[in-house]
Order: C-alpha cells, then sequence, then structure tokens
C-alpha cells in the first residue's frame, strides 16, 4: 500500500467512527507560542496546529504541533483519554491537524507540555510531508512548493516572518513623520514612472491594451497636485527584463514623495528610516553580511559617478565630451562592458554601466551615490550648478541598489521637453524609453510644489539583510515557468 493510499484508509476510518475529516472551527485560546510560555498547572488551554512530530512510548504519546510563530509539545495518556488513545493511533499522521484542551506542564526535560485531557481531529493531510520533514532540497521544488518550505525550514520562516515586520516597522517609521499611506492603479493606460520594458495585458470590454505599472510615481505625484504632503505606497511593481540572482519581473516597492523636500532631506529621512528599520529587526544596527559586519549606524559616505569611476579605474568621465570618447576610453583600458551594442548607447548610460562594472561591486558599507546623468533621470531636477547632473541620490550596500530618489523635476515645460526625448527614442525601438504622458503633464500644469520622492526595493533590501543567495529566496511564490502537464 503506497503513501497516499494508506492515508486515505485512515480517511474512512476517520468517516467510519463519525469523526468529520474536515470540520469548520475550532475554539483556540491560546496560540503556539503563548503556550510553550504559560507557567505549569493552566488548566482549559486550547491549542491547534499542525502535527510534524509523534513519539509514541507505549501508553504515552509525544506530539509537537507547529505553526508559523512556533510550536509546542502535546502529551497525549492512554490512562487518562482511553479509548480515544487508541482512536488516535488509528486517524492520525504527521501533517494533520489537531485541536488539544488540557493543562500545562513541565516534562523532566523541561519542554514545556500540554497534556491533553482531549483532542479534536481538525484536518487529513492526504500526502506525506517532504523526505521525512528534513525539508526540500531542490530550489525550483522550494519556489513552487512555499507552503512545504514554510513547513520544513525554521530558517524560511525566520525569513517572511522579517519580511512582514519589515515593512511594519517602514509604515510605523513613515507614519511617524507623518506620511500617508494610499493605493495607486496598477492597470495604467502607458508605461509611466521608470525606465523599464513593461507588461502588457488586453482589457476585453474597453478594446485596449493596458500595461502593468513600472512604478507608482506619476500618480504619486499627482496626489502631490492634489494637497498631499507626505505620500506613500507599498506597491507592487513590474518590469518585462531578464532574470537573474538579482532581479525580480514583479516585485515590491515602497515610495514616497514629500513636498517642499529636496534630495538631499530625502537621504538623511533614509538613513534615519533604514536605521531604524535594522535596529528593530536584528536589535543592532550592525548586519552580517557574506562574512562581513556591516554598520548601518556609521557614517554613509556621500560620493559621485565621477569620484568613483576615477579611483577605480583611472578614467575621468568629465574629461570625455561625448559617448565615442568615453567609449575610446573605456575599450584602452580593456574594460569589457555587458551590453549588445555600445556605440548605440548615449553617454549616460555608458557611465552607468561603467559604474555598475567597475564600481558598484565594491561598495559593500552603505553609501550614498549622487550626480547622476541626466540622461538617466528624465523625471528628475537638474542640479543648479550642472545642467547634465540630476539632483539624485542611491543608496548602495553590499554592491546593490537599495533606494533610488531624487528632487523631482516639477516644471512642466521642461518636462514636456524630456518626454519628447524620451518618446523618440521609444519611437527609434528603445522598449525602455518613457512614451509622451499628457495627463500627467495637465497635472503639472496646475502647480506643483518642490517635491523629492524615493523608491526602496524590498525585495533587494531583503536579500541583502539576509544574505540570501537569490531575490527569489525573499519571494513568498516567485514567477515561474509552468510545469509540462
Amino acid at each position: 500500500m503506497g503513501a497516499q493510499d494508506y492515508r486515505l484508509e485512515k480517511l474512512r476510518t476517520l468517516q467510519e467512527l463519525g469523526l468529520d475529516p474536515y470540520p469548520a472551527r475550532y475554539a483556540v485560546s491560546h496560540t503556539l507560542t503563548q503556550a510553550a510560555h504559560l507557567p505549569d498547572e493552566i488548566s482549559d488551554v486550547r491549542v491547534a496546529g499542525r502535527i510534524v512530530a509523534i513519539r509514541k512510548m507505549g501508553k504515552l504519546t509525544f506530539v509537537h504541533l507547529q505553526d508559523i510563530n512556533g510550536k509546542v509539545q502535546v502529551a497525549l495518556k492512554k490512562d487518562l483519554l482511553g479509548e480515544q488513545y487508541d482512536v488516535f493511533h488509528r486517524i492520525i499522521d504527521i501533517g494533520d491537524f489537531l485541536g488539544v484542551a488540557g493543562t500545562t506542564f513541565t516534562t523532566k526535560t523541561g519542554e514545556k507540555t500540554v497534556q491533553a485531557a482531549s483532542y479534536t481531529f481538525l484536518g487529513k493531510a492526504l500526502r506525506e510531508l517532504p523526505e521525512k520533514w528534513h525539508g526540500l532540497k531542490d530550489v525550483e521544488a522550494i519556489y513552487r512548493q512555499r507552503y512545504l518550505d514554510l513547513i520544513s525550514s525554521p530558517e524560511s520562516r525566520r525569513v517572511f516572518l522579517l519580511r512582514s515586520r519589515l515593512l511594519r516597522e517602514v509604515r510605523n517609521f513613515l507614519e511617524s513623520r507623518e506620511f500617508i499611506e494610499v493605493e495607486t492603479q496598477i492597470l495604467t493606460n502607458q508605461p509611466s514612472g521608470a525606465l523599464a520594458a513593461p507588461f502588457v495585458t488586453h482589457h476585453n470590454a474597453l478594446d485596449i491594451d493596458l500595461y502593468l505599472r513600472i512604478a507608482p510615481e506619476m500618480y504619486l505625484k499627482r496626489l502631490v497636485v492634489g494637497g498631499f504632503v507626505h505620500v506613500f505606497e507599498v506597491a507592487r511593481c513590474f518590469r518585462n527584463e531578464g532574470i537573474s540572482p538579482a532581479h525580480l519581473q514583479d516585485f515590491t516597492m515602497i515610495e514616497g514623495y514629500s513636498a517642499y523636500f529636496d534630495y538631499e532631506d530625502n537621504m538623511r529621512l533614509m538613513r534615519e528610516m533604514v536605521v531604524h528599520v535594522v535596529t528593530k529587526l536584528f536589535g543592532s544596527a550592525v548586519v552580517n553580511i557574506r562574512g562581513e559586519a556591516v554598520d548601518f549606524g556609521g557614517e554613509w559616505p556621500v560620493v559621485t559617478f565621477r569620484e568613483l569611476i576615477l579611483k577605480d579605474c583611472a578614467i575621468d568621465i568629465d574629461q570625455c565630451e561625448d559617448a565615442p570618447a568615453l567609449l575610446s576610453a573605456i575599450l584602452a583600458r580593456g574594460i569589457q562592458l555587458e551590453h549588445a551594442n555600445l556605440k548605440k548607447l548615449g553617454k549616460g548610460n555608458l557611465v552607468d554601466l561603467l559604474y555598475k562594472k567597475v564600481s558598484r561591486p565594491k561598495l559593500i558599507n552603505p553609501t550614498f551615490l549622487i550626480m547622476h546623468p541626466i540622461e538617466l533621470s528624465p523625471l528628475a531636477r537638474a542640479n543648479d550648478l550642472d545642467a547634465s547632473r540630476a539632483d539624485r541620490f542611491q543608496l548602495v550596500v553590499d554592491g546593490a541598489e537599495i533606494i533610488n530618489g531624487y528632487s523631482e523635476l516639477v516644471d512642466p515645460l521642461e518636462q514636456e521637453q524630456r518626454l519628447e526625448m524620451q518618446s523618440a527614442l521609444r519611437t527609434q525601438g528603445d522598449a525602455e524609453a518613457m512614451p509622451m504622458d499628457k495627463d500627467y503633464l495637465k497635472a503639472m500644469e496646475y502647480g506643483m510644489p518642490p517635491i523629492s520622492g524615493w523608491g526602496l526595493g524590498v525585495d533587494r533590501l531583503m536579500q541583502i539583510l539576509l544574505d540570501l543567495p537569490n531575490i527569489r529566496d525573499a519571494v513568498l511564490f516567485p514567477t515561474m515557468r509552468p510545469l509540462e502537464e
């Protein structure tokens, strides 16, 4: 008899005994974690959870019940349960759900336990847990069947509980700074909010193509026009780009905007927020990343593209007048950049690729990168002293960009010119260029105050803080290619 047949036989036994294998509810008095910390001799304790271990010793059986937060041991004695003790072993398998009512005590080995006065069957598992409950080993199986990974892996449970706490602490911090949380649309009439290739879908009733949002930026800034001073959104975003251990096609980003702020105000705010979140999560501002102690509570250097690249490969980007001159300098030093056609790139994109090749991997401790080429920032305000640079910053930790922010462009006439340039690039085949957004320009024409905004990648921050090998390890259900039928 196979394992599943064996469980189906127990299901039939349950039904023959008149027991509901899938009852509607069970009244719980304590969580498993609470029960595991109660004093001894507390009666009328009612707990429920999944059975993950059974140890039978004649007329005494110990069971572990588990949920996402913890577990507690339950003791079943034949002299207390009588015939129900034998019934338990006729119907129960590891993986089933059980409710127990009883009294707390501590075993001789020091383990808090609930002595069962009665039990209630709460759910039959028709499949065995993987590999005798030592956990999934195949990475693809972990991503496809995260529920099994959560049952078997304490580390996986820790990761996703920390993720929930991270989101809660970001919300707490922002709300303490008078930010208001909002929700904006995910389906948009055109791609907007960042330079990226969009996902396209179709609205059958309206018979039009729609786009999954790349970022909520354009709508959050409309809200500032409408009177919001500090606003943020925990946003699912979608970018139709390549797969890598550091990139997702659908991901969670927190974006925030503040009227009357500039990018330097937001650099200070972001430092306070990250230090707050890290300290709340780990009890310290120091986090071990790839064997190195990274102190988020220390000084965060502020560096420019020019300074970094000059230091790391002896190329002064300010001395390269245009893209061909910069490309010539790059090739002269034997630096190989990853792009299909480098000669088609503008100077700004070349600078960005060069930085990512020679400098970004070396930035381990929290570092602010500023003075981005304006071509990379079509929605950012140009610097007052150098119009070829944007008033923009990125927070880089362990070679990864965690936060991106800038002083927003609020001049509708200049914004129209920049979007016209982006639209021309899009016409020429650049799938990541932004289209003209006349509705957004109309909102700008009603008047915008000074604004600065930022976006934080939740998945990437989790990957860095928890030293995860793949960003999909920070996501409960990452997108997967469908299995063959």
